[in-house]
């Protein structure tokens, strides 16, 4: 069921790539359409370190059934939209509980699993997510083809209806501890400026596609941007029990893998993003047939995120295994950009070179999320997974949004992400590099590890 969780909130991601033109002529509405993408993208992107801290408080199963219920309820409103304006707030609602479906599940993880096999359901997990997210322009496709765009979110409500029901049945509830003293609380005000400052940037980076009215400038949105990020970190340094400890990343290990996430969020969207426009517009593709190019990624994903699993419980370091997987993102960065210098008019030429990107971000998710559990106190767990993801997502969107800045043409963009991926691989230095059983073993016994 958490596969289940995962696949329902990575397929909303991309689902409705193919399925948009069909909307943009059947919906009226004066709201531009591309509202319908950043809707979600916001409201998933601001609640992720809400998800993360309130699991630390009130335990993730709660979370959990909250977030599925929220994105089911979504889905119903979404199928039931009329005009592009309920559509639009149906999106926001549907991502503030998706927002918590990929952290969660996620995050349920050590709950449920010895740490030594902790890495193997992570890649799992992984894997789950890339087969979702390049499966959903075909799905999308598919249901607009065949029966109507309302399927690609009722498609949504009998799976998550399932999935509620087997999880508030089988998974267990949150464990009594022996604190003393008041709970600690929530940091109101540090997420609200959390939320104001994601808000605030996601915008600038969707700025020339959203038909802002024109005093809400790009650089209003930036500066704004900036001012309740600042204001976030230093009423975080001053919290008594702070949103998103600063802390945390004074552990080398965990701001490695936070910056490693960042990265692959950029890695990641550049190629969902940039190359199906290209073999679509530049190469007259069908939007299924470019779906179709992209199944190297794909599968890179899928089979790259279950050996590494394998490889984790094989006591193979998370660092010599980053390390590998920035060496395929670079080589495959070349490889495009010597497909696009001389076979451009070759969609398969482009396919092979995104297999190394696919094994490179396959090995990736489950690393970063496996390292940030490691390294982080039991008592921050939720909001040290969120954070990478919530990063994650941020950087795609911000990487995007930079990247498509460039103008025409394919090969600075992943020249761009080579030069973004470069100091991942140097990052990748601090992460661990002892295995997931010596990992273990100083958590079950850390006096013998100080």
């Amino acid at each position: 069921m958490l596969v289940l969780t995962l696949v329902l909130a990575a397929l909303d991601q991309t689902i409705l790539s193919t399925a948009l033109p069909v909307m943009a002529r059947e919906l009226p509405g004066g709201w531009p359409l591309a509202w319908v993408f950043s809707a979600y993208l916001l409201a998933a992107t601001v609640v992720i370190a809400l998800y993360g801290r309130l699991a630390d408080l009130l335990g993730k199963k709660p979370m959990l059934l909250l977030a599925i219920g929220l994105f089911l309820l979504g889905s119903l409103a979404c199928g039931a939209s009329h005009d592009l304006r309920q559509l639009v707030l149906a999106r926001a609602l549907q991502g503030a509980g998706g927002g918590g479906l990929m952290t969660l599940a996620m995050l349920t993880v050590p709950d449920l699993f010895a740490p030594d096999q902790r890495g193997r359901y992570q890649a799992l997990l992984g894997a789950t997510y890339g087969v979702a997210t390049m499966l959903g322009p075909l799905l999308g496709g598919a249901l607009v083809q065949y029966l109507s765009w309302h399927w690609a979110f009722w498609l949504n409500v009998p799976l998550a209806a399932l999935a509620w029901g087997v999880l508030a049945l089988t998974l267990p509830p949150k464990q009594a501890t022996s604190q003393q003293g008041p709970r600690p609380g929530i940091d109101g005000l540090g997420a609200a400026l959390l939320a104001a400052a994601l808000v605030s940037l996601l915008l600038a980076t969707q700025h020339d596609r959203l038909n802002l009215p024109e005093r809400v400038s790009l650089w209003l949105l930036l500066a704004l941007g900036a001012k309740f990020t600042l204001a976030f970190v230093w009423r975080q340094r001053r919290a008594a029990h702070p949103l998103l400890p600063l802390s945390l990343f004074a552990r080398p290990a965990y701001a490695a893998a936070c910056f490693i996430g960042l990265t692959s969020g950029v890695a990641l969207y550049a190629a969902v993003v940039f190359l199906p426009q290209y073999l679509q517009n530049g190469l007259h593709l069908s939007p299924t047939a470019s779906a179709w190019h992209l199944l190297p990624l794909m599968a890179g994903i899928t089979v790259a995120a279950v050996a590494c699993g394998k490889l984790l419980r094989a006591q193979t370091p998370a660092a010599a295994l980053a390390r590998l997987a920035c060496a395929l993102m670079l080589l495959s960065c070349g490889l495009l950009i010597a497909a696009l210098q001389w076979l451009p008019q070759q969609p398969m030429a482009i396919s092979a070179g995104l297999l190394p990107l696919g094994l490179g971000l396959g090995l990736l998710f489950p690393i970063v999320t496996v390292v940030a559990q490691r390294v982080s106190p039991v008592q921050h767990m939720g909001i040290a997974t969120a954070a990478p993801i919530m990063l994650r997502s941020l950087g795609g969107a911000a990487g995007v949004a930079l990247l498509a800045s460039l103008g025409h043409g394919l090969q600075p963009v992943f020249a761009c992400v080579a030069g973004v991926v470069l100091p991942a691989f140097v990052a990748c230095r601090w992460l661990p590099h002892g295995s997931e059983r010596q990992a273990a073993q100083r958590a079950a016994y850390p006096q013998a590890a100080s």
